[in-house]
């Protein structure tokens, strides 16, 4: 006999209650006992990666349960425990370790994976590429920056022709900082034989506005750039899919 609140809910759950209650019992068993056609793997070969939801392409990489727990209920306490795929993504292998369910073994490969990721999204280097503007800069740096946690400071290295011939990274600094030296700039620009560079950094928080400790460094870089012969181009800040240049801010005489 149902109490009157266990009948409603059951009872307005026509629609809804009956594949709560089946997700739930499938979500129990292990992967390889779901019917076939319910299996991630078996759904990515037969209609392809793009039907996949975020929970079901990680258990795939995830590969086996854990704890009485499926790869698919891990893959789901993942994205609970950080939100989103942008944020996992960010996420270092010991954090992805702290997910019930996942040992060291499961965090490295997903880490992996999110690694060939961002690298598939980088523009390939390209020797002969002339950097003609600002976008052109941004668009091959955010990918490599994308969901980076901490501030790196980056230069490209450019010839005498405006043609980058190597990126490096000059540091790497906390949430909201990046410490640089011009001497460690143009250390490398002179080792390199730059001709000239274009400084870069991103801002975690997501606002692409410069600081005022970032117009002071680009200032610095500026006139140790004319001094050396060497000089800056532009400084960009890089937030998310965002950018300033600050040359276009007019930072530049």
């Amino acid at each position: 006999m149902f109490l009157k609140g266990e009948f409603m809910e059951r009872s307005t759950d026509k629609n809804q209650g009956i594949p709560m209650i089946a997700d739930k019992m499938r979500s129990a068993k292990s992967i390889r006992e779901w019917r076939e056609d319910e299996r991630p793997r078996e759904r990515m070969l037969r209609f392809g990666s793009s039907c996949l939801s975020d929970s079901e392409l990680l258990a795939i990489l995830i590969g086996t349960g854990s704890h009485g727990s499926s790869a698919l209920d891990i893959g789901r306490s993942m994205l609970d425990a950080y939100g989103s795929i942008q944020d996992l993504g960010s996420r270092t292998v010991q954090e992805l370790c702290c997910v019930k369910g996942m040992g060291m073994a499961k965090a490295i490969g997903i880490a992996a994976a999110f690694e060939l990721s961002r690298r598939y999204q980088q523009e390939a280097f390209n020797p002969a590429m002339i950097l003609q503007s600002p976008d052109d800069v941004a668009r091959y740096f955010i990918p490599r920056m994308r969901g980076a946690r901490t501030e790196s400071f980056y230069i490209a290295l450019l010839n005498s022709s405006n043609i980058v011939f190597s990126t490096k990274k000059i540091s790497e600094g906390s949430l909201n900082s990046s410490i640089v030296h011009p001497r460690e700039v143009f250390r490398v620009a002179i080792i390199e034989s730059a001709a000239s560079i274009i400084a870069l950094h991103n801002h975690p928080s997501g606002n692409t506005e410069p600081s005022n400790e970032d117009i002071s460094l680009t200032e610095q870089l500026r006139q140790v750039g004319t001094m050396m012969h060497i000089p800056l181009l532009d400084h960009l800040i890089i937030a998310g899919d965002s950018f300033t240049s600050l040359r276009e801010r007019g930072y530049f005489p």
